[in-house]
């Protein structure tokens, strides 16, 4: 577990002004970390960390002779094209670099003109995928989503029994991870139509979201070695936010019996900042399940993550339709969550991973699934807000949505916020659908 430090002292002040204001997702408590280059230029992608409205060239700063010892060390590793080498460090490095960024952000600090030199405004910055991903899996840890989608699919038997004893997930595809910003053309699969007697290959019909975040695994173990989950966030990096949009029509004709494959495969979109567990601390709340739940295995379980092994992570679901775009408008709030109503922790889910001795790399992500919560409204995937279609959602203008129709754009956000603590948030990670090809 990560425990609270200087770091996290609501009280500390940046001496640049963006650090401070209003609604900041990026205070000098947060300094999460990024893969960007300067846009239109061809130059080498290389790491950043976020602070206000800017961004900490790690390059710069790794060449600029203002850190030491383990804090340069892990700078050295960051300034490079993918995140890997950084989060192959473990731990002590990434608290070593941050301890080192937020002395030398702070108001009065002898490096600011040094740092500042290293700055680059985020507004004139784009992002790339922050870590070579060698694998992706996907679970499935919101009792309420699983148990909405179980309705639907299998309304005599919605929840299977085994769903309250391992966090089930599947391998996702990682060729088809973007980064925030991402377009991609609507899927073609195979779908059986009802009434219909053969299936056929067209555009999917039903094409859905789905709100989850992504947990990077920084370092890995060796194959054969369990992580235990007294030690299993110490092999994780931080958490984005991701989005695995979701071709319905075509994921319930193949799901059965191995599970998602084109319904899923097709495209995943993440957020380019990568918020760490040390940052998240002051948000840590206690897990716990519904009364009758049964207690998890003890490999599953330990007086750590019963008592802080949640996140209070305030989630968030934007639409904007064509028209709205047109218009000038920014997104229409389709849904507010929280991940705090998981039913499987991120520790639960690496020890879990490990427990037949899979050997997790740096870089792997995991995805949380759907992260729904226990009311509708707080439903992250269409299929749940409309009732599996029965019920459109009513968007500004007159206009309705029952699945996504070409154009349409979808933006996650997620953050932190409690009084006492500093807010820490994730950015934006925008998608949007184009028409089939």
């Amino acid at each position: 577990m990560t425990f609270l430090n200087e770091t996290h002292d609501p009280q500390l002040r940046c001496w640049l002004p963006s650090a401070h204001a209003p609604g900041t997702d990026f205070p000098i408590q947060n300094l999460p970390f990024a893969v960007f280059r300067r846009q239109g230029r061809s130059e080498p992608w290389r790491g950043g960390v976020a602070i206000g409205d800017q961004i900490i060239d790690m390059a710069a700063l790794a060449s600029a002779g203002v850190l030491s010892g383990e804090a340069q060390v892990a700078a050295q590793a960051a300034a490079s094209d993918k995140l890997n080498a950084l989060m192959a460090l473990g731990h002590k490095a990434w608290s070593a670099l941050r301890l080192a960024l937020s002395r030398a952000l702070r108001e009065g600090a002898p490096q600011q003109a040094a740092l500042a030199a290293c700055l680059v405004p985020q507004a004139g910055a784009e992002y790339d995928v922050p870590a070579r991903i060698g694998d992706y899996t996907d679970f499935y840890t919101s009792v309420h989503h699983a148990t909405n989608i179980g309705k639907q699919f299998r309304p005599d038997n919605p929840l299977l029994p085994n769903y309250h004893w391992v966090p089930i997930g599947y391998h996702g595809r990682v060729s088809s991870i973007g980064v925030s910003g991402q377009a991609f053309p609507r899927p073609k699969g195979q779908t059986l139509p009802p009434g219909a007697q053969t299936p056929s290959v067209v555009p999917s019909k039903r094409l859905d979201i789905e709100l989850e975040l992504g947990i990077f695994v920084g370092e890995g173990n060796a194959q054969g070695d369990a992580v235990p989950i007294t030690e299993a966030e110490q092999h994780v990096f931080g958490i984005c936010l991701l989005n695995d949009w979701s071709a319905r029509d075509i994921q319930a004709w193949e799901y059965q019996p191995l599970g998602p494959f084109l319904s899923k495969n097709f495209a995943t979109t993440i957020s380019p900042w990568i918020v760490t567990l040390e940052a998240l601390a002051p948000h840590r709340v206690a897990f716990a399940r519904s009364e009758g739940d049964p207690a998890p295995l003890p490999y599953l379980d330990s007086p750590a993550n019963r008592a802080g092994g949640a996140f209070d992570i305030q989630l968030q679901v934007g639409l904007r339709t064509p028209r709205m775009a047109a218009a000038g408008q920014g997104d229409a709030s389709i849904c507010r969550t929280s991940y705090r109503h998981a039913h499987w922790t991120v520790a639960q889910m690496l020890a879990h991973h490990t427990v037949n001795g899979c050997n997790l790399q740096p870089g792997d992500l995991l995805g949380s699934g759907t992260l729904s919560g226990p009311t509708l409204d707080q439903a992250g995937a269409l299929i749940e807000l409309t009732t599996g279609g029965k019920n459109p959602l009513q968007l500004p203008g007159g206009e309705q949505r029952v699945y996504l129709e070409d154009g349409d754009a979808v933006v996650l956000r997620g953050w932190c916020e409690k009084p006492g603590a500093a807010r820490i948030g994730f950015g934006e990670c925008w998608g949007t659908v184009l028409p089939a090809r």
